[in-house]
């Protein structure tokens, strides 16, 4: 096969162009069918007119193409994941996610609020992007994570409604027997806040991990989903060398009697260098049996 010649050019701005990011209209959007408690997407990526090897059995000179889709978007956020690991080898799964969750961008390049494509088009929220599109830079130091284990996803997945022995194939434990007690959903530890059916006041617990400087405070800035009153117990966290992780309590209240909506906020916490955004996602109802009407 003959050498193939790329050229790279220094990156320049073009003006009066489409302002970036946006969300596609056949970006797949939340909430999650399957477990609303659980928030979808997780983030978005560069996914529309992206330049990418291609195998064209027909014509082997064609060895590039440009493509849309999700199999675009997925090795922008595989690159970054593999970033983020190689600079932080002990970080688990759910702390990269945690970490590309937290500090992703929700505002477009002229700093006005991100869009979504549609008919006509809105204003993005996390069913559009989840926590934002992916900032790599910022990533790398989020300044706290949300971590898990394998015994938070398995206890997950018993509340879904998976019997044992589809938990025994998939934890690889061959006797494994789910818990009795009922365990809540909103109990995963997830960067994220989601509460479909909101009917009386709420309180869902989180705990973050600090892995900035040892010595750290945060304080918490609250926005709350319009309808809602939220409130979050302690209001500062403060670390050090022995307490490196903390829990936080988030209680929830509607300020309306409405078949409502979902509706969107964040919990911020700011100790003056890093800005960990947590999304709320909240639907307020009267009656559970109603919820889907």
């Amino acid at each position: 096969m003959s050498p193939r010649v790329v050229k790279i050019s220094i990156t320049r701005t073009i003006i009066r162009k489409q302002t970036s990011p946006e969300v596609v209209f056949f970006s797949a959007r939340g909430p999650s069918s399957l477990s609303p408690t659980v928030l979808k997407p997780d983030v978005a990526a560069p996914g529309v007119n992206i330049l990418a090897s291609w195998s064209n059995n027909q014509d082997p000179s064609l060895d590039f193409k440009i493509e849309s889709g999700t199999s675009m978007a997925c090795p922008h956020v595989s690159g970054i994941v593999a970033l983020l690991k190689s600079m932080h080898p002990t970080w688990s799964p759910a702390a990269i996610k945690s970490a590309l969750v937290t500090t992703g961008s929700i505002e477009d390049a002229n700093g006005e609020p991100a869009v979504a494509e549609g008919a006509p088009h809105k204003q993005a929220d996390p069913f559009d992007y989840g926590g934002g599109h992916v900032d790599p830079n910022k990533a790398v130091n989020p300044g706290l994570i949300y971590n898990m284990t394998t015994r938070d996803y398995i206890r997950f997945l018993c509340a879904m409604g998976y019997n044992d022995s589809a938990i025994s194939l998939l934890s690889n434990r061959p006797h494994f027997h789910c818990p009795r007690k009922t365990y809540f959903l909103q109990k995963l530890n997830l960067p994220s806040i989601s509460i479909p059916e909101l009917i009386k006041p709420t309180t869902v617990s989180r705990t973050v991990t600090n892995v900035g400087s040892t010595s750290s405070l945060y304080v918490a800035r609250i926005e709350a989903p319009p309808g809602t009153s939220v409130v979050v117990e302690p209001s500062f966290l403060s670390f050090n060398a022995t307490n490196t992780r903390l829990q936080f309590k988030v209680t929830i209240r509607p300020l309306v009697r409405v078949q409502g909506r979902f509706c969107f906020g964040y919990l911020v916490w700011e100790d003056g260098v890093h800005v960990v955004r947590t999304p709320l996602v909240v639907r307020v109802v009267i009656e559970k049996s109603y919820s889907q009407v």
